[in-house]
């Protein structure tokens, strides 16, 4: 998958196991922030950060999190972290997003730590797939493709 390319569709699960398809957010900005385990400080930083900028987007952006965490510690770790404004979402099922979007480390079973911003129209305008685990995702340039987006 490459920047232009059209968004594979994908099915996720909510907190309460209700599934989820990139359909679902047809017309609207998407950033996809894609997170290991949203147990390990990394991940917890990664979405609060991206919890903290969708407070500040308007309503045609979503921001999604997922994870191959199980739908009910996601459901905990929000309510925990007071996670409010993104959508966390679950891929532990049948690895349908990691698979499509080629971010499945198949040994680990995880999902590799990236970012995607998909416009309106269902395109991949930014793709970010961070080399290591431990490393954190640039969070300026996919903002800045949204803003862009948005204009």
């Amino acid at each position: 998958m490459k920047i232009g390319d059209y968004a594979p569709d994908f099915t996720v699960l909510d907190g309460e196991l209700k599934e989820v398809n990139i359909k679902d957010f047809a017309g609207k900005i998407k950033v996809l922030s894609v997170t290991p385990s949203l147990d390990t400080a990394v991940c917890d930083m990664q979405a609060r950060r991206f919890n903290q900028e969708a407070a500040q987007l308007s309503d045609d952006v979503v921001v999604l999190n997922i994870s191959m965490d199980l739908p009910f510690a996601i459901s905990r770790f929000c309510t925990t972290a007071g996670i409010d404004k993104i959508k966390a979402l679950s891929d532990h099922r049948d690895a349908s997003f990691g698979t499509a979007y080629g971010v499945l480390i198949k040994d680990l079973r995880l999902l590799a730590r990236s970012v995607f911003v998909i416009d309106r129209n269902d395109i991949i305008s930014y793709k970010e797939i961070v080399p290591e685990l431990t490393d954190v995702p640039d969070f300026i340039s996919p903002l800045a493709m949204v803003r862009k987006l948005l204009a």
